[in-house]
Parts: structure tokens; C-alpha cells; sequence
């Protein structure tokens, strides 16, 4: 019987963290988020120039990454590392390219992430950064505010000791719609990225956290993110974080398309 997965290789941790292989693929890409919108950033000053950190940010609309991994590459003159879902690494071209860039594919259905997770721990031993959307996919909440976060950021950073910083991301909306093809690309459109201060996970920082804990201080990122999206959007976000499973939501995938069907 042909078994239900197939390994993806993890990406090569490297010494150094950008290469030529690297910048060939930077050469392509950035000239092409040029061209689909214009970011601005605010805080990056605020990010160690180098060792290890951890970013999380919010996540709206399939272009996020490419946001977020802009202000890496370009703004920070870092190397952008995801942990990102398996499909894209299974698009022939794709995949090669994402793991030739040093991004880590993650599983959604079932199978075990010890491989990922283990390449996750080699690049910040290394001194590298990891970017991710606590959120694990595009949030849910109809007003597009962060929603409920997984614990995964949260494990990685306690299990590693770095610094987790938190990230508000606004704009790539008016780009792409969620879910959508309504696709209007333009240099003028601006999306927005606020990164706020190192959050504390101190009281957090020991050798064992029950499950409780762990959603406590996943709930303490996803606050901190939120903060910042509030102040991005200029307004106050709703008291109650949304919650998928409470609100009867498909948990991955398109979630509007299950909802039409």
C-alpha cells in the first residue's frame, strides 16, 4: 500500500546566512514585490543586527510572506526562514525553489514535524532567524484581526531561549483579496509593517509548561501582535479573540470555499 505521505527534504543549514544561491533568487523576486505593492516599516531598529530571534507575525492574505520576507532579505539585510506549508513545496518548481531559499516545510495533516522542527532549531543555533504566522493560516476573524494562535512559536522559543519579537502587518488586503483572485498589484499601494518591542516570556521560561500555560503565552504573543495591528489600522480590535473551532470554522485551508460548499 502506497503511504499517505512523501518526506520533503529540509533545506541545508548554512554557516553564513545569505549565499549566492540566495541572491539569485532575491534578484528575481524583489524587483517583483516592487511591483505589487510598497512597504513601509516602522521599528526595525528594534531587531538585533545579528544572532538569533524569532518573528511572529499576523497573517491576512497569501502575500504576507512575501511582506515579511522583504523586510528581512531587504530591510534588514537578513535571510528570510518560514516554516510553511507542505503544498507549496509539493508545486513542481516551487518547492525547489522555497527549500533552495532555506524554507521549512511543515506538515498540516497528521504526520509528526520532528524533521522541521529540528531544522528550525539548527538555524537558530546557527544565528539565523525564523519567521512565522502563529495563526498556522490566514485568519478567520471577519474583520481580518489576528485570531487565535498555535503553540508552535511559543514551543520553538522557550525550547531555543531567543528572543521572540512580535509583528503587525496591514495593507496586502487591498493587493489581494483573501481568498480571492481579485488581484490589484500597484507600487502605490502600501502595506504597512510595525515590529514592537522583544515580548517578555520570563515568567514563561522554565523546563516544563502544562498545556494551559502554553496557550497563555500564545495568547500573551497573539495580544502583542494585535496591539500593533491596532495601531496600523487605527482602531480597537474586538475584546474577544476569535476562536475557528468556537466559531464552528474549518481550521485549515480555503475556509470560505467549505462555507459556500
Amino acid at each position: 500500500m502506497a503511504t499517505k505521505y512523501t518526506d520533503l527534504k529540509m533545506p541545508k543549514i548554512r554557516p553564513t546566512e545569505r549565499y549566492p544561491l540566495l541572491a539569485m533568487i532575491a534578484a528575481v523576486l524583489i524587483p517583483l514585490v516592487r511591483l505589487l505593492f510598497g512597504l513601509k516599516v516602522v521599528g526595525a531598529e528594534k531587531l538585533p543586527k545579528t544572532g538569533p530571534y524569532i518573528l511572529v507575525a499576523n497573517h491576512v492574505t497569501n502575500l504576507d510572506a512575501l511582506a515579511v520576507a522583504y523586510l528581512i532579505y531587504v530591510k534588514l539585510g537578513r535571510a528570510p526562514h518560514f516554516l510553511a506549508k507542505e503544498g507549496l513545496f509539493r508545486t513542481p518548481v516551487v518547492g525547489a525553489v522555497l527549500t533552495a531559499a532555506g524554507q521549512i516545510p511543515v506538515y498540516r495533516s497528521g504526520k509528526r514535524n520532528d524533521a522541521q522542527m529540528a531544522a528550525a532549531h539548527a538555524y537558530l543555533k546557527a544565528g539565523h532567524t525564523i519567521a512565522i504566522f502563529p495563526e498556522g493560516t490566514l485568519t478567520r476573524d471577519p474583520e481580518l484581526w489576528p485570531m487565535r494562535g498555535k503553540t508552535g512559536a511559543v514551543r520553538l522559543a522557550l525550547d531555543t531561549g531567543v528572543p521572540v519579537y512580535p509583528v503587525g502587518q496591514w495593507g496586502s488586503e487591498k493587493v489581494l483579496n483573501q481568498y480571492g483572485s481579485k488581484f490589484r498589484p500597484g507600487f502605490w499601494k502600501k502595506v504597512s509593517i510595525l515590529i514592537g518591542d522583544e515580548i517578555d516570556l520570563g515568567s514563561y521560561r522554565k523546563k516544563q509548561l502544562s498545556p494551559t500555560e502554553l496557550h497563555s503565552a500564545t495568547n500573551a504573543v497573539m495580544k502583542e501582535i494585535t496591539k500593533l495591528v491596532e495601531v496600523l489600522r487605527g482602531e480597537q480590535a474586538p475584546d474577544e479573540i476569535w476562536d475557528p473551532v468556537t466559531a464552528g470554522q474549518k481550521v485549515t485551508g480555503n475556509f470560505k470555499k467549505s462555507k459556500k460548499a
